[in-house]
């Protein structure tokens, strides 16, 4: 893939992982947060689980990679837009996408003590310079809330989630891939409706368009194109890019809710930008030590 394409999946990815924080945010005037993520991911996953039957792509054929997808969706669909969805009752959609997307930097310290990845300093230095550019976007200060502590728990859900993909997901059907574990996501996350919060959906127009636009744009279209990504590339030097995601999390709440862009936004930015640079152009990729 060129590099041109490359960079047009990113954008369209990260913008819509960004601006589903904000409509998200604005759904939760008509339902129950985990209720409103269970329906948004069952729905993608039976539409995509269809699709893939009928384009009869490749499906698992044991039991242990169908645990595998399992896994993968406790922790890439259900851990993580639970954990969003809750925390966006208490903190604004722009401060969740921000504590959300330092999921990058745990990706690197996750591969390096767990799976035993060797990064290039380079890469080093631009995931931090990232994470600086997060931190002073954040406006140098975190407000402790709930709300927050959830948002960095859906960091630590996704960065494992990442790594799983990588490890596991190379022999496994991208788009089989993105339909089970969407599936199996939003199946936990009913019963965890249930159990953990008071359900309830109000069914208008407006509450109808916004399910769909988080479970066939911002579910279905932005997975799959995040998980191809993952598969040709580097997952620590891919998941670099999502220090975008948060600026287009912070823009939609601007332009949907209204909530202030500061100066240090702007800042914050320039750190992100230099920061995926040097993170994305370094010369070697990663190397698993043996």
């Amino acid at each position: 893939m060129n590099k041109y394409m490359y960079g047009l999946l990113v954008i369209v990815t990260t913008s819509l992982m960004g601006s589903a924080f904000a409509i998200g945010k604005i759904g939760l005037i008509y339902s129950s947060p985990i209720l409103l993520v269970a329906l948004r991911f069952s729905i993608a996953g039976i539409i995509m689980a269809l699709i893939v039957m009928l384009l009869r792509r490749k499906h698992p054929s044991t039991l242990n990679e169908w645990v595998k997808i399992c896994i993968i969706g406790f922790f890439q669909t259900a851990g993580v837009m639970g954990c969003i969805f809750v925390s966006l009752k208490t903190i604004t959609a722009g401060e969740s996408s921000i504590l959300t997307f330092i999921n990058p930097l745990l990706v690197i310290i996750f591969g390096t003590v767990f799976l035993k990845f060797t990064y290039p300093k380079l890469q080093w230095f631009g995931v931090l310079l990232g994470f600086i550019g997060v931190f002073i976007t954040f406006g140098a200060h975190v407000s402790i809330k709930f709300g927050t502590f959830l948002g960095f728990m859906s960091a630590v859900s996704w960065a494992i989630g990442t790594l799983l993909i990588k490890t596991w997901g190379e022999k496994i059907d991208v788009w089989v891939l993105t339909a089970y574990q969407m599936l199996f996501g939003g199946i936990i996350l009913f019963f965890s409706s249930f159990v953990l919060e008071e359900p309830f959906f109000e069914i208008t127009t407006i509450s109808i368009i916004i399910l769909l636009w988080l479970a066939i744009m911002a579910s279905i279209m932005q997975f799959a194109i995040w998980f191809y990504l993952l598969q040709i590339g580097d997952p620590g030097k891919t998941s670099a890019f999502l220090f975008l995601a948060p600026f287009f999390g912070v823009l939609s709440g601007w332009i949907l809710l209204n909530e202030p862009i500061h100066w240090y936004v702007m800042l914050g930015g320039a750190f992100i930008f230099i920061g995926i640079f040097f993170a994305n152009w370094t010369v070697k990729t990663v190397d698993k030590k043996l």
